[in-house]
């Protein structure tokens, strides 16, 4: 076992860090998924630190119980879509915030934002249930505040709130105590689910050193093995002290600066002032409570059911292949056959028919025609009948999934 792997003796403790290793291991699971964060600073050396192995790295991650820090957090996100009178904005991605009687302080439409182009945020944690995110911009903040059984999300801009009520904290609490069936249990068990997910697709090492806002960092690299990926390299820059990710990076394969790059410039492991987590609406402020909006729309909160995606036209789920180079296919409902031929349909407003044919290339194959629409990282081919396939995956390798579907 690698020197960072102590397991404990009793079965609760071993539950309740169980609970804990899940944040910093997602982290990870996460940015060798294709979603990745990088570094928004130039190093500023490269520190002396002891030699570890990638499994010793990935297994100090595991085991890292960070529940308390603050800081600036600096994010920037180039997938290289053209700007085509906003269509790639509010038009494509994100809709009119009042769409649906939202409020512009809903989370679930207001994050999107950060999808694109480059943004400031603060963030702060103290435990399970106590989080702040603000993203800032020049003249307003927003910031989504998690204390106890309430979220809160005001936009200062509109001076609107969101109020939600998560689970009563006895539920939730006994809820978390308990690791999910077949979650391991120990940093050693987590490192190993991690090295058998990576299997033969993946490559891990260790790429050296860092300084992460003024913090020694060991650097984690993960490559893919396969070809046909998109995906270059992710890096992840962990604290050599606290096994915590303060750096993410992925980088494409054709080259050029980062897709999407995210770290810490600021950071503070002490506990935060409780009287950050403390949120209050102003008179005036517009408070918008969940509840009454799922009321209004149902069909906007949470994730779609099967039998709803199926009405809606989006049946047949498929994954072609594995690992990095998985490919996904499903039926596309009518409306959107003339995607295929760059054509669109009546419901799509002319700049985003625009921006979609700006993306396309024609291609045919055994499978019929179709069009790509391509980005730096993620790729989806449109058949004229009626199928997408989309992936982290090159052109050519979509046309080969297609063919094979």
């Amino acid at each position: 076992m690698a020197p960072y792997a102590s397991e404990d003796s009793e079965s609760g403790t071993r539950r309740r860090k169980a609970v804990r290793y899940a944040v910093p291991v997602a982290v990870v699971g996460v940015a060798a998924a294709t979603i990745g964060l990088v570094p928004a600073l130039a190093s500023s050396g490269d520190p002396d630190l002891p030699d570890i192995t990638a499994r010793q790295l990935i297994e100090k991650i595991a085991k890292s119980d960070t529940e308390q820090l603050s800081g600036t957090v600096k994010i920037n996100t180039d997938l290289g879509l053209p700007s085509v009178g906003g269509a790639a904005g509010g038009g494509m991605m994100g809709g009119d915030e009042h769409e649906g009687g939202r409020s512009s302080a809903d989370p679930q439409s207001k994050l999107t934002e950060l999808a694109t182009g480059s943004h400031t945020l603060r963030v702060a944690a103290d435990g399970q249930d106590k989080q702040k995110l603000s993203v800032l911009d020049d003249t307003s903040e927003y910031s989504v505040i998690h204390n106890g059984d309430d979220v809160w999300a005001y936009d200062s801009r509109s001076d609107e709130a969101y109020h939600a009520k998560q689970q009563r904290g006895a539920d939730r609490g006994e809820h978390a105590k308990k690791a999910p069936k077949g979650v391991p249990a120990t940093p050693k068990e987590l490192t190993d689910e991690i090295l058998k997910a990576g299997g033969d697709t993946t490559s891990f090492t260790v790429d050296g050193t860092s300084q992460v806002a003024g913090r020694d960092a060991y650097r984690l690299q993960i490559k893919p093995k396969q070809s046909g990926s998109t995906v270059g390299a992710v890096t992840v820059s962990v604290d050599a002290k606290t096994g915590t990710p303060l750096k993410f990076s992925l980088t494409p394969a054709g080259g050029g600066a980062a897709v999407v790059d995210a770290g810490f410039t600021k950071v503070d492991f002490a506990k935060p002032a409780a009287s950050t987590f403390d949120f209050k609406p102003s008179k005036g402020t517009k408070v918008t409570e969940a509840d009454e909006l799922k009321k209004k729309a149902p069909r906007h909160e949470g994730v779609a059911k099967p039998e709803e995606l199926k009405a809606g036209g989006l049946d047949g789920l498929n994954v072609i292949g594995k690992g990095w180079t998985s490919v996904a296919e499903l039926k596309l409902p009518k409306e959107a056959a003339g995607l295929a031929a760059g054509k669109g349909s009546a419901e799509m407003p002319p700049d985003a028919q625009k921006f979609l044919n700006s993306l396309g290339d024609r291609v045919k194959g055994d499978f019929g025609s179709g069009t790509v629409y391509s980005t730096r990282l993620v790729n989806v081919l449109v058949t004229e009948d009626g199928k997408a396939y989309a992936g982290a995956v090159t052109k050519d390798a979509l046309v080969k999934a297609a063919n094979a579907g």
